[in-house]
């Protein structure tokens, strides 16, 4: 967050002659939406409506490219779509270290929040119109981009509407994550109705319906955004422009050759984005560790740092497999019959955002309670890692069935042990991350959060292909097994990591 001195908003009372303006100030006394400010609502508005069209798109991406052409579907094989939509989520968290930079040095957070989700929309519109693989390229591009923009960047902006004192932060937070949970709950479910109805294309144009509503509300409110929120940081000197600008260039060009001359396929495209994601996290930790301007305490926790680094990526691996894994499980294995009727497949991806909603408080509470002896970090890291390698097991009893042989009620169990895991490892990895940060490497170790999300993603994209072609007792089995190893790992040295963190637990 921006310390620089932003501009009076009208009406608000001017600071003093040399006194910084904070974050938030002139909204202490807005109560306009449940208690908070009223600009919270315009970016609550365009976060839900955000993830209901990124997640109603998610919900039907994989069948769309697996399904046959008699089912409106592109008839690939489902390694290599598993595999696509696999680097298309990698793409999404790599493109958050994109929008954080461009907020950082060239625009400001609010400008980026604004574009990118304009780009989203046109991703979408690219989706429900262009036909075939044209559409699906130009489509998850654009929204790959927006997303990790919007992502990157709505955070920061929430953050802008309060003082660092303000006793509503917590709760306006909370809100900003409600807003997120009924877009990704509500998406699915819309998407995947229309889809099942009317075909593919209208799930994903009505996912470019809802980021157009989303779009409209908040440029309605734009005006009521604090001015720091479009401050740059860190403002990238002019003759540097020239430099980033021809970066950018050649990299799309690279790339675009790469396509061109068959050496970036749909089949290789998963290992391309892991290997980028490695070569980014190596580079990272070693820009971070190298600097002379950061003290021993620093680096040490920097260090400390790696093995929760390793253990979230094996976690992301396997719980970002709902978008590949679970969907193929689901159209295939799980019964979805209710009253004669059958649930669309895209439903399933709903019920996890249920469970968030309804267990996120729950953890809260459970947290607050325990006050300093709740577990620290590294325990949570670890014993999320080790649920998450349980709900996998749970796979077992009805592995390698036929067509529904699997009870709903089974999968609903599978999606709340999903749900404790995430709720032990991800809301606390921002955290711990900031907390771990060296002072002028903030938002580099966030990105690096961002980073083993990123690689997860692409990794459960590509272990998917080998569900394909293995039998599902040993594939659920075996992920489940190493899961749990790795869980148990960071259990096991818990000690150590903590004393890397030096204080930080």
């Amino acid at each position: 967050m921006s310390d620089d001195v932003a501009k009076p908003a009208p009406g608000d009372a001017s600071p003093s002659e040399g006194e910084p303006r904070l974050p938030g100030v002139g909204a202490k006394d807005d109560h306009g939406f449940f208690g908070q400010p009223r600009a919270l609502a315009n970016i609550f508005g365009v976060e839900m409506w955000e993830r209901f069209s990124f997640y109603g798109m998610q919900g039907i991406l994989l069948l769309y490219l697996y399904y046959s052409a008699s089912e409106g579907g592109l008839g690939m094989e489902q390694s290599t779509a598993a595999g696509i939509v696999g680097a298309y989520g990698g793409a999404v968290y790599l493109s958050t270290v994109l929008g954080a930079w461009i907020a950082d040095r060239l625009f400001g957070s609010e400008r980026v929040l604004f574009w990118s989700a304009v780009v989203i929309m046109l991703g979408h519109i690219a989706l429900a119109l262009l036909p075939g693989f044209w559409g699906v390229g130009v489509g998850l591009i654009l929204v790959a981009l927006g997303s990790g923009g919007l992502k990157a960047n709505a955070t920061a902006v929430v953050g802008t509407l309060y003082r660092p004192d303000d006793p509503r932060r917590d709760a306006g937070f909370s809100l900003f994550y409600l807003g997120i949970n009924l877009g990704a709950f509500l998406g699915p479910l819309l998407t995947g109705l229309l889809q099942s109805n009317l075909g593919f294309h209208w799930g994903f144009g009505l996912a470019a319906v809802g980021m157009a509503i989303g779009l409209i509300q908040y440029s309605f409110g734009r005006r009521r955004i604090p001015d720091v929120a479009r401050e740059v940081p860190n403002p990238l000197p002019r003759d540097r422009r020239i430099i980033a600008a021809v970066i950018a260039a050649v990299a799309i060009v690279l790339i675009g050759v790469g396509v061109l001359l068959g050496l970036i396929t749909a089949d290789n495209l998963v290992t391309l984005v892991i290997a980028g994601t490695v070569i980014a996290a190596i580079a990272y930790f070693a820009v971070i560790l190298t600097s002379q301007r950061i003290t021993s305490l620093e680096r040490s926790r920097v260090y400390g740092f790696i093995p929760l680094f390793i253990t979230s990526v094996g976690f992301w691996s396997l719980y970002q497999q709902q978008f590949t894994v679970l969907t193929i499980y689901s159209d295939e294995q799980l019964d979805r019959h209710i009253l004669g009727w059958e649930m669309p497949v895209p439903w399933v991806q709903a019920i996890n955002p249920i469970f968030i909603i309804i267990l996120s408080g729950v953890f809260a509470a459970l947290w607050t309670k325990l006050g300093t002896r709740q577990p620290s970090t590294p325990v949570k890291f670890a014993v999320g890692t080790i649920v998450m390698g349980v709900a996998f097991l749970l796979f077992l009893p009805f592995a390698d069935g036929g067509k529904n042989s699997t009870p709903l009620l089974w999968m609903v169990l599978i999606l709340f042990t999903f749900t404790v895991a995430e709720l032990l490892l991800s809301p606390v990895g921002l955290s711990v991350a900031t907390k771990l940060a060296p002072a002028i490497f903030r938002t580099q170790m966030v990105a690096l959060f961002f980073l083993s999300i990123a690689l997860g993603t692409s990794i459960a994209g590509l272990l998917a292909e080998f569900y394909t072609s293995v039998n599902e007792a040993t594939y659920f089995g075996v992920l489940g097994a190493i899961a749990i190893a790795i869980g148990a790992s960071l259990f096991l040295a818990v000690r150590p990591v903590l004393a890397l963190m030096r204080g930080v637990r």
